[in-house]
C-alpha cells in the first residue's frame, strides 16, 4: 500500500487552531496534512494534492512580519480556500486590496448569503460564523464574486469558482460557526471532489505501512506501554508492522491509578500475548521527584527518567534501535512549535519536550498526527477491547501532574485513593458517557475543618470533570448533586489526610485539562 494518498494541505499561518481545520477535513472524510509556510510548496509536491487551505493567523498582510506564503502554491491547478488571514493574503497576491477595517469584528457575526452553491451548497440566508479580524478585503481581484457579506464585512466570503478559489474572513473551524463544517465539507468534497471515503481503516493501514518500513526487516522496537489508549493502539498498530521485535514495557513510576499495574498485565501479557516486562520503578522516581514543585521540571524529570528507564531495558534486546511512544497531534502542537508558525507552547508532554538530546534510539510515534477520537475509532477497527478503547485519557506523568506541589509517596497515597473513589462514584452513577474525563487533583493547600469536634488541619482535593471532543478544547461537566454530595462524603471520610473538596468548574482555554 502507498503512503501516497490524495488529500488536502492545511498551510499553518500562525493560527492557534490550524489543526482544528485539518480535523474537520478528516471528519469530512478526507486526508489531510499541515505544513507551515515555509515547507508547504515542496509538502504540496509531495502529496497527491487535491486542495489547499491558507488558515487564519494573528500578522496583517502588508505587515513587515506578515508570512511569507509561496506564491506558486496559487498556480498548482488546484482549488484554493482561504481563511481570515489566508483569504486576505490570496487576495492581495491576486490583485486585490486589504485595508484596515474601519470596525473590527470579534466573536459572532450574522452574514447574509448571497449565492447558495459551491461553498455555500445547501445554505441559504442568514448564517451564524465567528469572526476574529481587524483588516479586511476592499477591492477583489479579477474573476472573483461576492457569496456572503456582514453588516461590517461587505466581502465576507468571496469565489472564483472557474479557479476553485475561495476566500472567507470568517472561521469555519470552530464550532461557533453553525454551519461551518458544512463549508468545509463542501469544499472538500464539492470543489475538491474527494469521495469522502477515508475511513479509520485508511488510517490504520498507512501508518501500519509507515511503521513497517521504518523499522526495517530486522529492527526490533522498544514501546513504553501505559495501558491507556494512546499506548495500547499504538502497540497493535507497530504489531501489525513487525510481529514478535516489539517489545513491550510496562514501568511501574509509582504515579499510577488505583488498580493501573493489574489492568496491563492481564490485558497486554494474558491477552494480546505481547511481549511484556513490567519494571518497578516507583521509588526511583520518586527519588527523582523529591523537591521538585515546578510543573515543567516535573513533565523534564519524569520523561527522562521514563527514556533512562527504557534505554536500559532496551540493552537486553541487541536489535532494538527504535522507541516507540503513543504520542498524539495534541501533545505535539501544546509542547513544540510542530508547524514552524507562531503558535505558543502551552505545556511540554513527556513523550515530546522531555526527550534528551542524546536518545539513541529513533522514534516510532503511528499516531503523532491524530485526534483522539480518530485513535479511539482506530482501535476498535483493530479489534481492541472496550475496556482499553473507553478508558480515560490518563497523562504520561500521571499522577505527578495532578498532585501539586512537591510529590511524596504520602500524598501519592492520599491523591490515588481520592481519585479512585470519584472514578468509582461518578461510573456507579452512570454519569460518565459523555464525559472525557473525570479525576481528583490534589491542592497544594491546607484548610481548617472539624471532625469528631476536633479541629483539622489537612489538604484540599479538587474534582476534576469535564466534555469535549479531542481534547483541543473542553467544557467542564455537569454531575448531578447526588453524586457530587457522594464523592465528597466518601473522599473526607475515607482519605486520611483531606478534609476540604472543592469543583474545578474552568472550561479550555482559558484553563489546561490537567492543573499541570
Amino acid at each position: 500500500m502507498s503512503n501516497l494518498m490524495r488529500g488536502v494541505l492545511v498551510v499553518d499561518l500562525g493560527a492557534q487552531y490550524a489543526q482544528l481545520i485539518a480535523r474537520r477535513v478528516r471528519q469530512a472524510g478526507s486526508w489531510c496534512e499541515i505544513a507551515p509556510p515555509r515547507t508547504a510548496l515542496e509538502t504540496a509536491r509531495r502529496m497527491d494534492l487535491a486542495g489547499i487551505i491558507l488558515s487564519g493567523g494573528p500578522a496583517s498582510v502588508y505587515a513587515d512580519d506578515a508570512p511569507e506564503v509561496p506564491p506558486e502554491l496559487l498556480g498548482l491547478g488546484v482549488p484554493v480556500l482561504g481563511i481570515c488571514y489566508g483569504m486576505q493574503w490570496m487576495m492581495r497576491e491576486l490583485g486585490g486590496d486589504v485595508v484596515a477595517a474601519d470596525k473590527r469584528e470579534f466573536g459572532r457575526a450574522a452574514i447574509d448569503v448571497a449565492r447558495s452553491e459551491h461553498l455555500f451548497a445547501g445554505i441559504e440566508g442568514s448564517s451564524t460564523v465567528w469572526m476574529s479580524h481587524g483588516d479586511q478585503v476592499a477591492s477583489l481581484p479579477d474573476g472573483f464574486s461576492t457569496y456572503a457579506s456582514t453588516d461590517t464585512c461587505a466581502l465576507a466570503a468571496v469565489g472564483d469558482p472557474t479557479r476553485g478559489f475561495f476566500g472567507i474572513q470568517y472561521h469555519p473551524e470552530v464550532t461557533h460557526t453553525e454551519r461551518g463544517f458544512d463549508m468545509l465539507t463542501n469544499f472538500v468534497r464539492g470543489v475538491c471532489e474527494l469521495p469522502g471515503d477515508w475511513q479509520s481503516g485508511d488510517i490504520a493501514e498507512r501508518e501500519i505501512e509507515k511503521t513497517r518500513e521504518l523499522v526495517g526487516e530486522d529492527g526490533d522496537v522498544v514501546l513504553g506501554l501505559s495501558g491507556g489508549v494512546d499506548s495500547s493502539v499504538a502497540a497493535v498498530i507497530i504489531n501489525k508492522a513487525i510481529g514478535d521485535r516489539l517489545h513491550c514495557i510496562f514501568v511501574d513510576n509509582g504515579l499510577l491509578r488505583k488498580g493501573e499495574r493489574q489492568v496491563v498485565e492481564d490485558v497486554f501479557a494474558e491477552h494480546f500475548k505481547m511481549d511484556l516486562t513490567v519494571v518497578d520503578a516507583a521509588d526511583r522516581f520518586l527519588a527523582k521527584l523529591a523537591g521538585v514543585t515546578d510543573p515543567e521540571k516535573k513533565r523534564k524529570v519524569i520523561g527522562n527518567e521514563f527514556v533512562e528507564v527504557f534505554r536500559e531495558e532496551a540493552k537486553r534486546f541487541k536489535d532494538a534501535k527504535f522507541l516507540g511512544q503513543g504520542t498524539l497531534y495534541p501533545d505535539v502542537i501544546e509542547s513544540v512549535n510542530v508547524h514552524g508558525g507562531n503558535t505558543a507552547v502551552i505545556k511540554s508532554h513527556h513523550n515530546v519536550g522531555g526527550l534528551p538530546e542524546d536518545l539513541e534510539m529513533e522514534l516510532v510515534e503511528p499516531l503523532r498526527e491524530l485526534f483522539k477520537d480518530e485513535v479511539r475509532r482506530i482501535g476498535r477497527h483493530l479489534g481492541l477491547d472496550s475496556v482499553v478503547i473507553d478508558r480515560q485519557p490518563f497523562p504520561g506523568p500521571g499522577l505527578g501532574v495532578r498532585i501539586l506541589g512537591e510529590v511524596t509517596p504520602e500524598r501519592c497515597r492520599i491523591l490515588r485513593e481520592a481519585d479512585a473513589i470519584t472514578t468509582d462514584e461518578i461510573e456507579a452513577a452512570g454519569e460518565q458517557k459523555g464525559l472525557w474525563q473525570y479525576f481528583a487533583v490534589l491542592l497544594p493547600i491546607k484548610s481548617v475543618g472539624v471532625m469528631g469536634d476536633a479541629r483539622t488541619y489537612e489538604d484540599a482535593c479538587a474534582i476534576r470533570v469535564v466534555e469535549s471532543e479531542d481534547g483541543m478544547t473542553a467544557d467542564w461537566g455537569h454531575l448531578s448533586h447526588k453524586t457530587l454530595q457522594r464523592i465528597s462524603n466518601r473522599i473526607i471520610n475515607e482519605v486520611r489526610g483531606i478534609n476540604r473538596v472543592v469543583l474545578d468548574i474552568s472550561s479550555k482555554p482559558p484553563a489546561t485539562i490537567e492543573w499541570e
